[in-house]
């Protein structure tokens, strides 16, 4: 009988300055070429994909498309080259109710509409706040963020909300998508140019000492450009429209003419003040049961705050179950890219092996991917199926906003431990939450600074 051997690491030559010496990289070389693993692991990953290496074969095949409750029966719908992922997923949770009315088989409301109206004001609200800041520095480090990120096409569950009730919603056939709805990345680097030079202009007025009346009339031309320019990009919104239509049972309807507001009024059937924001922040810095926001995280000048209330994921989870099983989808924002496999359509938290991969842990909690930037709000989506056994969710139902090419036709699986590990929010109505925590929301939340990550959805 032969004795198991153990293999040990040999100790590495020390470094006392802290340079890679000539010693200590062929020591690199020699430990690296002396493990066979390695070599199999170099073969495979230097010929095909890393996630076909890495993907977790018992896993995958275990993450399948069958739930006990699925509200949706429409087709998905596509972002494209664009970051409208918030605006996307909230028109997406309200267009069911606008099916229902209307008795429509398929719908969307204009995204487009709602971006012109995104870049517009996102472009008042930065330059408000560079108003607000003008007395520091250009390098103060609020200041800096700022001008790093003037304009995007993210944003959050209040800014989304914030420009349905100002601005309303039209049908998409008012107001089709433009090259530049699909594919934001050129206008955004004119809105990003033009809004840096009027951060520029602005503060060099005052520091002339012009007065903030002056300064403010000198913004309001600079929106004026800013809208030209957006106008130009995406097309006229409409002021009014006529609509009217025939439903899935072949019956014709007339409205007659609207206006945005009115549409909304009539066909956003949900309870669209009574919505709040649940985060899962469990950063130690981030207490449960109190309210937060970001510093200068907004759309609309003079709209509602971004305000989040922080509470453990096992809560989003039992309230995202029961408003689906009652039959109503709900909006939440997560890390996308972490542990998914997109033509598969799926997540699972240990979908790839990159620890047996690369001999190496990966071993950071939720809470320390915050404060070490490895993880992030990323994107948006909608539940839209759960499926429970023995009263708790095992895989949930996910719209995504990608097209239909991947998933299920553009539908996706998600495992209940990703969620855990990488769902950060769920807009969800304030009366699914306990009492003590529906209280909670009449605090003044904590203000977390410009860059904190929970913010990230709007960059």
């Amino acid at each position: 009988m032969h004795a198991t051997r153990v293999l040990t690491k040999p100790e590495l030559t020390q470094s006392s300055d802290g340079t890679l010496s000539t010693e200590l990289l062929d020591e690199y070389q020699a430990r690296f070429t002396a493990n066979p693993a390695n070599r199999q692991a170099q073969n495979a990953v230097t010929q095909v994909s890393v996630e076909d290496v890495a993907l977790n074969h018992a896993v995958a095949i275990q993450v399948t498309p069958s739930f006990s409750t699925v509200l949706d029966d429409w087709t998905v719908t596509n972002q494209k080259q664009t970051g409208r992922c918030w605006m996307f997923a909230g028109l997406n949770l309200f267009r069911v109710g606008a099916m229902k009315a209307m008795n429509l088989r398929d719908f969307e409301f204009s995204q487009n509409y709602t971006l012109f109206w995104d870049k517009v004001e996102r472009s008042n609200y930065f330059l408000e706040a560079i108003i607000e800041t003008i007395e520091r520095d250009v390098d103060d480090r609020t200041v800096a963020t700022l001008l790093d990120r003037p304009i995007d096409d993210g944003g959050q569950w209040n800014m989304f909300v914030n420009l349905i009730k100002k601005h309303g919603v039209v049908p998409k056939s008012v107001m089709p998508e433009t090259q530049s709805s699909s594919s934001t990345r050129p206008m955004n680097g004119v809105l990003r140019a033009k809004l840096r030079e009027g951060a520029m202009t602005l503060r060099n007025l005052h520091a002339g000492g012009a007065s903030i009346d002056e300064v403010r009339a000198k913004k309001e031309e600079i929106v004026a450009d800013i809208y030209r320019i957006v106008a130009i990009h995406l097309g006229n919104p409409p002021s009014c429209f006529d609509w009217q239509w025939t439903d899935r049972d072949r019956v014709f309807h007339r409205d007659g003419e609207m206006t945005p507001q009115e549409f909304a009024a009539k066909y956003i059937t949900l309870p669209i003040d009574d919505f709040v924001c649940l985060v899962h922040d469990p950063r130690p810095t981030s207490p449960f049961g109190k309210t937060f926001t970001v510093d200068y995280l907004g759309n609309v000048v003079g709209g509602a705050i971004v305000k989040y209330l922080n509470v453990e994921s096992d809560l989003m989870k039992q309230i995202a179950q029961r408003v689906i099983v009652g039959g109503e989808p709900v909006w939440f924002g997560c890390d996308v890219g972490k542990m998914m496999r997109r033509d598969l359509g799926i997540w699972d938290a240990n979908l790839f092996d990159y620890d047996g991969l690369y001999g190496t842990e990966f071993g950071l909690d939720k809470a320390s991917r915050l404060l070490y930037h490895e993880t992030l709000m990323t994107h948006a989506m909608l539940f839209t199926g759960v499926d429970v056994v023995d009263g708790a969710p095992r895989r949930w139902r996910v719209e995504n906003s990608w097209g239909e090419e991947n998933g299920q036709k553009g539908y996706y699986t998600m495992n209940d431990n990703w969620f855990a590990e990488y769902t950060f929010e769920i807009a969800a109505r304030k009366s699914e939450l306990p009492l003590e925590l529906q209280q909670a929301l009449d605090l003044d939340p904590i203000v977390l600074p410009a860059w904190d990550p929970m913010g990230a959805l709007a960059r």
